[in-house]
């Protein structure tokens, strides 16, 4: 990359900066705990709207891993969410019901949080739907994940988005509040993905799995990324530039070997086909805050109106981590 290409990139990181500090007028406190985060805590920062139905689930899954604190934006929630996340003696929370198209998705809240709280920690960023999973992570906490990382001077680590689903119709997964979501979406796509590199930010551009085949079959090209870099080793210089995609500075991006190789490398299990997904998408689509005029929920809508099974002859059932690796979706690499 050359020296101009290198320039233009810091000023769009300054730029993307700059709009989170502006950005945080949106926010308006609801729960500030943030005077509890002792210096080695590991952060978790996430967006959510009428999520109360995960959220018991969510922190549960999480404070198990070795979470210590949760930074929360709820977007307009009416389903109670944020007055249970209120009460939640680790979870400091924002409300705001500015749009969450023009905040980047969310992005400029969380990078104004991770700039003022998370500095020098090590920050998970996820949504209430994804569950991250990592090498050793039935017996090693997180902890020994991010001190592995430490040791090993790296500051950023992937994990792919791999959507879980049900066997039958998306809308006979009945899911009830505060219960696993794998006991009742625990299929998942073992091949069907396609790679290719981002030549500007330097990430690999990771689609396919069940939603290129049923929803964007068509239209592959248009079907949702699944990269991801959701556990960064957090500095207040550093900004996410699209979701959990990719982040400025560039070299964040360097988290993959192009092709099949052994970086260590984790998964976010996507676990968001489940019966309040009819809803979700009819509300989401009513909405219109989404990515590209909202054009992935509208697929949703539809499909699912059809009776969607994702289920087919190729889908593997989850078992742990380990099966992952051997499938190639995930690497322990030299982390043994």
């Amino acid at each position: 990359m050359g020296a101009w290409q290198r320039y233009r990139l810091r000023l769009a990181r300054q730029r993307w900066v700059i709009r989170a500090i502006r950005k945080r007028r949106e926010l308006t406190p609801v729960q500030d705990r943030t005077r509890r985060i002792r210096r080695r805590d590991i952060l978790v920062f996430s967006t959510f709207r009428n999520e109360n139905i995960r959220l018991p689930w969510f922190l549960d899954y999480y404070r198990a891993m070795g979470v210590n604190h949760f930074l929360m934006v709820d977007n307009g929630s009416d389903d109670g969410g944020r007055e249970y996340l209120a009460g939640q003696p680790d979870v400091s929370l924002w409300t705001t019901g500015a749009s969450y198209r023009r905040a980047r998705f969310g992005a400029d809240w969380l990078n104004w949080l991770q700039r003022r709280h998370g500095h020098d920690h090590w920050c998970l960023t996820v949504d209430p739907d994804e569950l991250f999973i990592y090498p050793f992570c039935d017996t090693r906490p997180l902890r020994a994940l991010t001190d592995w990382l430490d040791a090993s001077s790296i500051r950023s680590f992937s994990a792919m988005l791999l959507d879980m689903y049900p066997k039958g119709p998306v809308e006979t997964a009945i899911y009830t509040r505060g219960a696993d979501p794998l006991e009742v979406a625990n299929w998942f796509d073992a091949g069907n993905y396609t790679i290719s590199r981002n030549p500007r930010f330097g990430n690999l551009w990771i689609q396919g799995g069940p939603r290129m085949r049923a929803f964007f079959a068509d239209e592959p090209a248009r079907a949702p990324a699944l990269n991801k870099i959701p556990l960064v080793k957090w500095h207040r210089s550093y900004a996410y530039a699209s979701s959990t995609h990719m982040l400025l500075p560039r070299g964040l991006n360097a988290v993959f070997d192009d092709w099949g190789g052994e970086k260590t490398s984790g998964l976010l299990l996507h676990v968001k086909f489940l019966s309040t997904m009819a809803d979700k998408a009819t509300e989401e689509l009513a909405r219109g805050q989404h990515y590209a005029a909202s054009r992935e929920y509208r697929a949703y809508a539809e499909g699912i109106a059809g009776g969607t099974d994702l289920w087919c002859k190729w889908s593997e059932k989850y078992i742990n981590w380990r099966q992952l690796e051997v499938l190639g979706l995930m690497s322990k690499g030299n982390w043994a």
